[in-house]
């Protein structure tokens, strides 16, 4: 698998007193998730938008059986994990780092989040959930220690049924997560302004005092 590349937007991450990590759905260029970025209209926070190899992070959906995602969806969420820790390792404190995902962007967050544990600064899974098909035992670890997540979600939805968004909200929230649940009735597969504004909330709390 080649090796994805990303966008970037905002400041130097040396010079961001945050940073959002942008996750992109099927079929999706990571262009549009700098759009996203934009409408956040929060200027002192750093973007990064990772590019997935033929623009899709695995192959299925997210409710088939892992085994048959792999081995793409553990690099997925090893290079989620390789961005997490080079924003680390250049000065931006977890607690500062969020991250925004739309559709399978949104699982992967989801699934990200519960498999690395700790106190992020948000994270805002758009029309998604956790992966894996219906029973997947769920024996995540450690604590997400009052991590704000919103999640939004259409229902119907053609991809993502809204009982595993409500089952994430129950894991998340079980592992320490402050979550925040929003239904909307035949929004079809795309992002409101409802979300958001509920996602300029989230990152707004990352911002530096006065601003």
């Amino acid at each position: 698998m080649k090796a994805p590349s990303s966008l970037f937007a905002g400041p130097a991450v040396e010079k961001a007193h945050a940073a959002i990590i942008l996750v992109h759905g099927r079929g999706a260029p990571a262009a549009g998730m700098i759009e996203i970025y934009e409408a956040l209209n929060a200027p002192w926070c750093a973007a990064v938008a990772p590019q997935a190899p033929g623009h899709s992070w695995y192959p299925y959906s997210f409710l088939a059986p892992i085994e048959e995602n792999q081995p793409y969806l553990d690099y997925s969420l090893g290079m989620i994990q390789s961005v997490v820790e080079d924003l680390i390792g250049r000065g931006i404190k977890s607690d500062h780092v969020a991250l925004l995902g739309f559709s399978q962007g949104a699982c992967l967050c989801s699934e990200f989040v519960a498999r690395h544990p700790r106190r992020y600064g948000a994270v805002m899974a758009l029309t998604g959930g956790l992966i894996g098909p219906a029973g997947t035992p769920r024996n995540y670890q450690g604590s997400l220690d009052g991590t704000p997540v919103f999640l939004g979600a259409s229902d119907p939805d053609p991809h993502v049924p809204f009982g595993r968004v409500q089952e994430t909200k129950e894991i998340l929230a079980a592992m320490g997560a402050k979550v925040e649940l929003r239904r909307y009735p035949g929004m079809g597969h795309t992002i409101n302004e409802d979300e958001l504004e509920a996602c300029r909330e989230l990152v707004g709390a990352m911002a530096p005092r006065g601003k």
